[in-house]
């Protein structure tokens, strides 16, 4: 089944895909210690607020690329990682789940689109889908916390998340203007 969803894409876009997944990974002993200085006094798990920030690639790379599987690829490739190299963050197997459901999340949000253009709207919508269900994952099997809690972690997920599909979307709109990556950004069908 990978093979056959891999085989949908050309080798710049694979390279774009490992190039995102390692910009997620690379990001997030970065951002999460930053993040617990704010959210460890509020009681709120810090994967929850930098989780938007290192969501983004995901979304970016289904923005630049433009089609179905990216997200999960792009999520399968990290998690990968973080299983073999013991990276930062790493809860061991369960990092499959944790790491792909995400992925799994925005694409299926992409399959929704049917093959529309990628809108501001829509980086929004995935930076939240994305963090949203990785921070609800990892407190099912880590965390457990009681209700309130739990809402208000979703809640700074679901702000983060938003803003880092944000920011994915003005990093893929200076890639546009600025003509870098033109072949693949005019063969999605952007228009100015």
């Amino acid at each position: 089944m990978l093979k056959k969803l891999v085989s949908k894409f050309s080798i710049f876009e694979i390279i774009i895909i490992a190039l995102m997944a390692t910009l997620g990974i690379a990001t997030k002993p970065v951002i999460t210690p930053l993040a617990h200085i704010i959210t460890g006094p509020l009681y709120i798990p810090g994967g929850a607020v930098a989780g938007g920030l290192y969501m983004m690639w995901i979304v970016l790379g289904v923005g630049l690329i433009g089609k179905k599987g990216v997200a999960t690829l792009i999520s399968v490739v990290q998690a990968i990682m973080v299983v073999s190299l013991g990276i930062y963050g790493s809860h061991g197997i369960v990092s499959f789940i944790t790491y792909i459901v995400p992925g799994l999340i925005v694409d299926f949000y992409v399959l929704l689109l049917r093959n529309k253009e990628f809108q501001k709207g829509d980086f929004f919508i995935s930076g939240i889908l994305a963090n949203i269900s990785g921070t609800f994952l990892v407190n099912i099997v880590f965390f457990r916390l009681p209700l309130v809690p739990l809402i208000l972690t979703l809640a700074a997920a679901s702000l983060s998340g938003g803003i880092g599909g944000l920011i994915a979307y003005g990093i893929f709109n200076k890639l546009r203007k600025n003509q870098a990556l033109e072949n693949l950004i005019n063969r999605r069908g952007y228009n100015e």
